[in-house]
């Protein structure tokens, strides 16, 4: 299906990061038990739901950046688009929110964090995520980054970093580092809207394919040789190219590409903006609540 019949077990299932999400999980496992029980045996239990939100990230990560998913991303746009969608918007936030709040505070209990503190600012988390992620997809630097395996690897792990930092301000899973309030969140979660649009736009509307490497084989095989390794060229060698593995034209799989990010977007905000307003909303009708005097009482 789809063309992944043609290339090996390690193409397709990057052995060797699956072994590292899998330590990861083992490791989250072993500080939220045996380790848990004997140096913070005083703090909150981890519930079962925050192991399913850490594993539940853990595995969209490794489908959208070492499974077959990312073989997909270099073969059409759209499964590109589903990588990222999955890597920026929905990972950092089932992780965050996955890690109890004791091992966040003492992985950063140390007094060198506090100097960095300022590049936590809200402001600066939202626009440097959305900048680095519009600029991604301006078409020249797209194609070189996808070309260049150490820009590649870079890159995207300084937009993962960032993802964390920004989803870190409406997620953010120590109540007492938390910087904004529900409001302000959710004015935060409308403004990363916002500044997406434009890249979203961009493609949708385009009538014309922007990327070369999903339209120029010559430039699709190099990509192609970074992602599966090994001796690629004689495997590229028997296709014409990234149409070979797509039923649409190239224009079309771009289009569909931003489409589904936006739509990823729009859901996974929504849902987070829905989410902070009936907890504002709850807050509010109980403080109100406990502001109406007693006159029985006083009676």
């Amino acid at each position: 299906m789809l063309g992944l019949q043609y290339f090996s077990f390690e193409a397709l299932w990057s052995p060797w990061f699956f072994f590292l999400m899998a330590a990861l999980v083992i490791f989250y496992f072993y500080l939220a038990g045996p380790w848990k029980e004997k140096h913070a045996s005083n703090e909150p239990k981890v519930t079962g739901w925050q192991k399913i939100l850490f594993v539940s990230g853990m595995i969209m990560l490794y489908l959208a950046q070492g499974g077959p998913l990312d073989l997909l991303g270099h073969m059409m746009f759209t499964f590109h688009m589903v990588d990222m969608s999955l890597s920026y918007l929905i990972v950092p936030p089932l992780v965050l929110l996955g890690i109890p709040a004791y091992l966040w505070r003492i992985a950063f209990r140390a007094s060198f964090w506090s100097k960095l503190s300022g590049f936590m600012h809200p402001i600066l988390t939202l626009v440097l995520f959305n900048m680095l992620f519009s600029i991604y997809h301006v078409p020249l630097v797209h194609d070189y980054v996808m070309t260049h395996f150490a820009v590649h690897r870079i890159y995207y792990l300084v937009l993962l970093v960032t993802s964390f930092m920004m989803w870190w301000q409406i997620a953010c899973p120590v109540p007492e580092w938390n910087r904004l309030t529900d409001l302000r969140k959710m004015a935060y979660i409308f403004a990363n809207g916002m500044l997406l649009t434009p890249a979203c736009a961009l493609i949708i509307f385009s009538s014309t394919s922007m990327y070369a490497t999903y339209s120029d084989p010559e430039i699709w095989a190099r990509a192609m040789g970074y992602c599966i390794g090994g001796d690629s060229g004689s495997l590229l060698a028997k296709f014409t190219g990234p149409t070979f593995f797509n039923l649409m034209e190239p224009v079309e799989d771009q289009q569909l590409g931003g489409i589904v990010m936006k739509l990823v977007q729009e859901v996974m905000y929504g849902c987070i903006l829905a989410y902070v307003f009936f907890q504002w909303y709850k807050k509010e009708h109980k403080d109100s609540e406990d502001e109406v005097p007693d006159h029985g009482a006083l009676s």
